[in-house]
C-alpha cells in the first residue's frame, strides 16, 4: 500500500482541497510582509532545508573537487575559451577558477544569461525571456547560490502548488505540504486528505505503473524515453481523465508542449526528484532581474578569480587544423581567439550552424540533427490596478498558457501595491511545439487578444470588457481591470523538445575533438532542458576540462546510436552557414521581434513561419 499511496501522490499534485477564489492563504512563518491595498500580502519564507539531500551532497562534493582534487597547479594552469555567456557558460568558467584555470567567457550580446537574460525597456521595466522558477530539487543551483553568497535573493514561496480548475472560472485549488511531514509521506498526505478532482478508484488506478520507478529508479525512468506521456498512460491502463487534470498541466510547464509529445521520461525524472526530496516541490522566485541578481555575481566571481567575461564578441566559424583540431576561433571583429581547451555553451540549434566541415561527417556530431529548440513565447502584461491574485506560481491549465505569476506580489523589485504586472508563459505556441496554431507567426496584438480571453476566465469578475480586445467582450459590469501596456517576447529556439525518443541523442560533455568540450542544458545530464541543467552542464564541462588538464584519461564518450553511425559517413560536409545578423533571436535567445528581426528569422528559420508541422 505504501508504493501505492507515494506514486499516487507523484502524479496528483493538483489534486488536492480547493481554496476560496483568489483568497491569500494564511503564512506558517514568514521572514516579510508587504501588503497591498487589496490586503494581499508578499511573504518570503525561510529558506527550505536543502542539503540533507543525497543529491545535494554529491553536487557538493563535485563543487568542493575543484578546489582540492581538481585543482591546477601552475604548470597545468589552461587558458579555455568557453563560447556563451548563459548560465551553462557561466557555470563551466566559475567552477575553472575554482580549479586554478584562467576561463575567457565570449558572449556574442550585450546582456549576459542566454534563455535567463533579461533587458529593461523604454520605461525602465525590465522584459525578461522567461518566467524562471526555482525549485528545492535544483542541488546544484542550491550549490552555486550558497558558493556565492547569494541565498538571500531567493524568495521563497508557501509549500504549495496552485492550479485553476478549468471547469470553475476564477477558482483554484491548492496541493500543499504540510511541515514536519517527510517525503515521500507529504505527498501521500496530500493525495488521501483531497476529494476534488479525482475519485478515490481513479487514485487507485493511477498508481500501479509508477511502482517500477520507485523499485527500478534511473534505469525504468530512462527506458521510458520512447513513450509519450500519453503513450506511457494508455499502455499502462491510466484513467483518461487524468490526462486533462494532471498531465496537461505537468507537459505544459515542464517542456511547453502537450503531454501526447512530451516523452514520458521527463515526467518521471521530475517526479522521481520530487517524491524523494521532501522539499523539492518547495518554489522560490528571484528577488529582481536575472543578470543583475545571479549572472552579475558570477561575472564577478569569476574575474575575481582570474577569469574574463568579455560581451559583444560573437563567434564567426570554429577554425580548424588539416587534422581537425581546434587552430583558433574567428570572432567577427576579425580578432583570432587561442586557447589551451575550448568550451562551446551555445544552444544546440546555433551548435549546429558553427559545426566545422571536417566534423561533419563524426557521428557524434550528427546525432545533433535529433534534436532542436522548441518554440516559446513569455508575456508581460501590465494593469491599471491591482488583481486579486496569490503570491505565488500558477498553473493555469488552459489551452494557450501554461504558467503564470503576478510579479509584482512575489518579487522585490516588480512589487507595486496598486497595480499587477502579470508574465505568463503562452504555450505550446507552434505546430513545431505540437500546437495547432502558429502563435509565432501571429502579431503581438492577436496573442495579447486570445491571452485577454483566457484571463477573463481566470479572472471573471476583475478583467473589464475593453473594446481594444474582443476576446473580452463577454465581460460583465464588475470588471474594471484594463490592459496598460504590454510586451511579447517570442523564443523561436527554447530548450531541447524533449518529444519521445530525443534523450539517447543528447550528447557527452567529451567529444572526439581533442581540447574540445560541449557544455549546455540539451548536453546529456539527468536534469534536462532547465536552469538546474545549464549549471549541471556547464558544471559537467569544467570537470572533463579540469580533469584533462590533471593528466587524467578523458571521460567517456557517450556511446552514440547504430542509426548515427551508420548514416553519418554518408552526410556531405558543407560550409558551416553560422549566425546570420545580430540580436538575441539570431545567438538562440528570445526577444520582441521587430520587422527586421522576423525577416532575418524568416530567411534562417523558415519552419518558425509553418501553419502545419
Amino acid at each position: 500500500m505504501k508504493f501505492s499511496l507515494l506514486a499516487c501522490a507523484a502524479f496528483l499534485a493538483p489534486s488536492i482541497a480547493a481554496f476560496a477564489p483568489h483568497t491569500p492563504v494564511a503564512p506558517r512563518s514568514r521572514a516579510t510582509s508587504n501588503a497591498n491595498n487589496n490586503g494581499l500580502v508578499m511573504r518570503d519564507y525561510p529558506k527550505p532545508n536543502l542539503e540533507d539531500t543525497d543529491n545535494y551532497r554529491n553536487y557538493e562534493a563535485l563543487s568542493s573537487s575543484f578546489r582540492t582534487t581538481l585543482k591546477a597547479n601552475d604548470s597545468e594552469k589552461k587558458k579555455v575559451a568557453i563560447i556563451g555567456g548563459g548560465l551553462s557558460g557561466l557555470a563551466c568558467a566559475k567552477y575553472l577558477v575554482d580549479a586554478g584555470h584562467e576561463p575567457t567567457v565570449y558572449e556574442a550580446r550585450d546582456v549576459l544569461g542566454g534563455k535567463v537574460s533579461a533587458w529593461q525597456d523604454e520605461d525602465g521595466d525590465w522584459i525578461e525571456t522567461g518566467l524562471h522558477i526555482f525549485f528545492g530539487a535544483y542541488p546544484n543551483m542550491m550549490n552555486l547560490f550558497a558558493e556565492l553568497d547569494i541565498h538571500d535573493r531567493l524568495q521563497w514561496k508557501i509549500h504549495q502548488m496552485i492550479f485553476a480548475m478549468q471547469e470553475l472560472p476564477g477558482e483554484f485549488t491548492t496541493f500543499d505540504f504540510i511541515p514536519g511531514i517527510p517525503a515521500p509521506f507529504n505527498f501521500g498526505l496530500a493525495i488521501l486528505m483531497n476529494q476534488k478532482m479525482l475519485t478515490l478508484a481513479e487514485k487507485i488506478q493511477t498508481a500501479p505503473p509508477l511502482i517500477p520507478m520507485l523499485i527500478e529508479g534511473q534505469s525504468f525512468i530512462d527506458a521510458q524515453d520512447e513513450l509519450s506521456v500519453t503513450q506511457f498512460m494508455r499502455k499502462y491502463g491510466m484513467p483518461e481523465r487524468i490526462n486533462e487534470e494532471v498531465f496537461i498541466a505537468m507537459a505544459k510547464a515542464l517542456d511547453f508542449i502537450d503531454p501526447d509529445k512530451l516523452s514520458m521520461t521527463v515526467v518521471l525524472t521530475a517526479m522521481n526528484r520530487f517524491l524523494n526530496e521532501s522539499n523539492g516541490l518547495q518554489m522560490a522566485f528571484l528577488d529582481g532581474n536575472q543578470p543583475d541578481r545571479l549572472c552579475t555575481p558570477m561575472k564577478d566571481h569569476i574575474e575575481k578569480n582570474g577569469g574574463n567575461v568579455v560581451m559583444n564578441s560573437p563567434i564567426k566559424e570554429i577554425m580548424t587544423n588539416d587534422d581537425g583540431t581546434i587552430k583558433h576561433l574567428l570572432l567577427r571583429s576579425g580578432e583570432k581567439i587561442v586557447a589551451d581547451e575550448y568550451v562551446s555553451a551555445m544552444p544546440v540549434d546555433i551548435v549546429k550552424r558553427m559545426i566545422p566541415e571536417k566534423w561533419q561527417q563524426m557521428p557524434y556530431f550528427r546525432q545533433f540533427d535529433e534534436l532542436e529548440g522548441i518554440p516559446v513565447i513569455n508575456l508581460h502584461m501590465w494593469f491599471d490596478r491591482k488583481l486579486k491574485a496569490v503570491d505565488h506560481l500558477c498553473f493555469s491549465r488552459s489551452p494557450l498558457l501554461s504558467v503564470y505569476a503576478d510579479m509584482s506580489v512575489t518579487c522585490k523589485e516588480y512589487e507595486d501595491p496598486d497595480a499587477s504586472m502579470l508574465e505568463l508563459v503562452f504555450a505550446p505556441c507552434s505546430p513545431l511545439a505540437g500546437g495547432n496554431v502558429n502563435w509565432i507567426s501571429k502579431s503581438d496584438e492577436e496573442i495579447i487578444d486570445a491571452t485577454m480571453g483566457e484571463l477573463a476566465r481566470l479572472f471573471p469578475t476583475e478583467i473589464a470588457n475593453d473594446e481594444q480586445w474582443p476576446s473580452t467582450s463577454k465581460q460583465g459590469p464588475n470588471g474594471q481591470a484594463k490592459l496598460r501596456k504590454y510586451t511579447v517576447v517570442k523564443v523561436p529556439r527554447s530548450v531541447y523538445a524533449a518529444i519521445p525518443g530525443r534523450n539517447k541523442y543528447r550528447p557527452s560533455q567529451t567529444t572526439p575533438i581533442s581540447r574540445f568540450t560541449m557544455a549546455g542544458d540539451w548536453t546529456s545530464q539527468k536534469f534536462l532542458g532547465s536552469m538546474e541543467g545549464a549549471v549541471l552542464g556547464g558544471k559537467l564541462a569544467a570537470e572533463v576540462v579540469a580533469n584533462r588538464a590533471k593528466g587524467n584519461p578523458d571521460k567517456p564518450i557517450k556511446e552514440i546510436q547504430s542509426e548515427i553511425i551508420n548514416t553519418a559517413q554518408a552526410y556531405e560536409p558543407r560550409k558551416p552557414v553560422g549566425v546570420k545578423g545580430d540580436g538575441a533571436i539570431a545567438f538562440g535567445g528570445g526577444a520582441t521581434l521587430s520587422n527586421q528581426s522576423e525577416k532575418l528569422l524568416r530567411e534562417s528559420d523558415p519552419s518558425q513561419f509553418l501553419q502545419k508541422a
